[in-house]
């Protein structure tokens, strides 16, 4: 999942290349418009995201945005200082997907670009039906049965068992589990909300929820699912 970064700033540039690539994300950088075109002309396909930063020392991130939406349907971020509302609404108008304004956290322009490329994901769940053990989803018509008896859920437990349900017999760590439920629809759910909806779907769906089968702790780790 490389990302394609153009900035021009080689201090910005090289700090964020290396938080990008602590944080898992393969990076190309460039530095203008003429050499991330030859990147883009060369191996469109290679990237997931671009980040552009909107004033280049030879042109602008909006050639660069329209350059890559004419060519593949890929996440677009704008890195700027303006922080001007005619120019982050053209960008948009463009089709890019965000937008951020320097100076930024890290840890911010990290999350946006984890919410941008969620967006562009194919549905995961394309199972009609997904069994953990005696609770069986599903997936087309969003309800939940254990022993054939349907199970109310809220829409984020919901998706909290879809989650353990696509990955069954995989340990997930409580971070992994954190970006995927806080989507793009704003729903916010810190490390304690998370260990309480967890709480919460044992009680719906083990038959001892004081030792539970379905979804596991693996100490240290992180939950798994099933066997």
């Amino acid at each position: 999942m490389k990302i394609l970064l153009v900035e021009d700033d080689k201090t910005i540039a090289s700090g964020l290349e290396y938080s990008l690539q602590q944080d898992g994300f393969p990076t190309v950088l460039c530095h203008d418009v003429a050499s991330a075109k030859k990147v883009l002309t060369d191996d469109i396909d290679q990237f997931a995201l671009c980040m552009f930063d909107l004033q280049l020392p030879d042109g602008s991130g909006y050639e660069l945005c329209k350059m890559v939406k004419e060519r593949r349907d890929i996440p677009v971020i704008f890195l700027t200082v303006i922080d001007d509302e005619v120019n982050v609404v053209m960008g948009l108008d463009m089709g890019a997907d965000d937008y951020i304004t320097k100076p930024f956290r890290v840890r911010e322009l990290l999350s946006r670009i984890k919410t941008v490329l969620r967006r562009y994901q194919k549905p995961p769940y394309t199972i009609s039906v997904i069994d953990i053990g005696n609770v069986r989803i599903n997936t087309l018509e969003g309800k939940v049965h254990k022993n054939g008896a349907e199970i109310s859920l809220t829409a984020l437990e919901y998706r909290l068992l879809l989650i353990f349900g696509s990955h069954i017999g995989q340990v997930l760590t409580r971070n992994q589990l954190l970006e995927q439920i806080w989507d793009v629809a704003g729903d916010f759910v810190n490390d304690n909300t998370l260990t309480v909806y967890i709480k919460r779907l044992r009680e719906k769906l083990e038959d001892d929820p004081g030792h539970p089968v379905l979804i596991k702790t693996i100490r240290g780790l992180g939950y798994k699912a099933g066997d």
